[in-house]
């Protein structure tokens, strides 16, 4: 117990969204800053956040994350305060280090808003951090992936249950956003995936399931993880039921609500497919006890939970995990 090092922060890393439409634009040329994406895609993203008046969720949903963990902390510790920062847009990593400094932060923990490993998921915001903290003396050590942590399997056990409920003939979906098989083939995310899907599926005692993936993009010409999405439920075809369980997600953000809400239930509705959707991890109460018990694991040497057969995530990525490849995923 004595071992492990004392925190004094916890810190909510995230991807970041803009909040209107004036900030659409710019958000999408740092998400694409020095990457040949061309401005004809870059403009057809535009569109998803101009559907929804160009403000994401992400940023709402990460502030009702910040208020549930701060009531977990306050009412059953360790009592720490959470700060938040995004890659891409306010508040951005290097300011909210900075404002850490000025509190007086010396160490802190990081939860990034992916349970999966993979380049974009994990060893890049580990590599967002470590930009962040070039000329700082604080140090910032993140917590490990929990993909199969009871906590999270638990919340998605009773969230597609919830849904099923209502569809008890269903045919259970899963997604996961889509990466290149470049960056798939170099690190455990299709695994880990896989592994979290049957985690739920055996909970609920669900045979008939699949694991699809949404959100690709990219050149045509690149292979990306697959089936899609819309290629699937055209598969299906006319009279399935179908639940839909964003497992690859934490919150119901632009990608779930525009790729999901919006353009595969367009397709459902011209296929004559009946479709309910499971909500993602969100606020709910098992996630956010697991988000404290993973704080525990590294102040109080607490246990290690793990369902499943691959056991607890380190929590110290070697050098080699999840490298970057030549082209890089949205």
């Amino acid at each position: 117990m004595s071992d492990c090092p004392a925190y004094d922060a916890l810190l909510l890393v995230s991807f970041g969204g803009p909040e209107q439409r004036e900030d659409v634009i710019p958000f999408l040329e740092n998400v694409l800053r020095g990457r040949n994406v061309p401005r004809a895609r870059l403009l057809e993203v535009a569109e998803h956040y101009y559907h929804f008046g160009g403000k994401t969720p992400i940023n709402d949903q990460n502030r009702a994350l910040i208020a549930a963990l701060e009531r977990e902390l306050a009412e059953r510790g360790p009592r720490l305060p959470v700060y938040w920062g995004n890659r891409n847009w306010h508040p951005l990593l290097p300011d909210t280090i900075r404002r850490m400094e000025a509190d007086g932060v010396q160490r802190a923990l990081a939860l990034v808003t992916s349970a999966f490993s993979s380049y974009s998921g994990c060893r890049q915001y580990r590599e967002n951090i470590e930009q962040a903290l070039s000329s700082s003396t604080l140090r910032v050590d993140k917590l490990r992936v929990f993909y199969n942590h009871p906590g999270f399997i638990e919340a998605m056990v009773d969230n597609c249950g919830e849904a099923l409920n209502a569809c008890p003939e269903a045919h259970l979906i899963f997604t996961g956003h889509s990466i290149p098989l470049s960056y798939a083939n170099t690190s455990r995310y299709a695994e880990q995936l896989q592994e979290a899907c049957r985690l739920v599926a055996g909970q609920l005692d669900r045979a008939d399931w699949r694991l699809v993936y949404q959100s690709r993009s990219g050149s045509p010409m690149q292979p990306w993880l697959g089936p899609d999405i819309g290629d699937y439920l055209e598969e299906l075809g006319a009279g399935a039921t179908v639940v839909i369980a964003p497992i690859g997600f934490l919150s119901d953000h632009m990608e779930v609500v525009y790729d999901l809400d919006t353009e595969a239930r367009q397709i459902c509705e011209r296929l004559g497919i009946r479709m309910a959707r499971a909500a993602t991890a969100g606020v709910h109460p098992k996630f956010v006890s697991m988000i404290r018990e993973l704080i525990l694991e590294r102040t109080e040497g607490a246990p290690r939970l793990a369902l499943g057969n691959h056991g607890a995530g380190h929590d110290v990525c070697p050098a080699d995990c999840c490298p970057a490849c030549a082209s890089e995923p949205r």
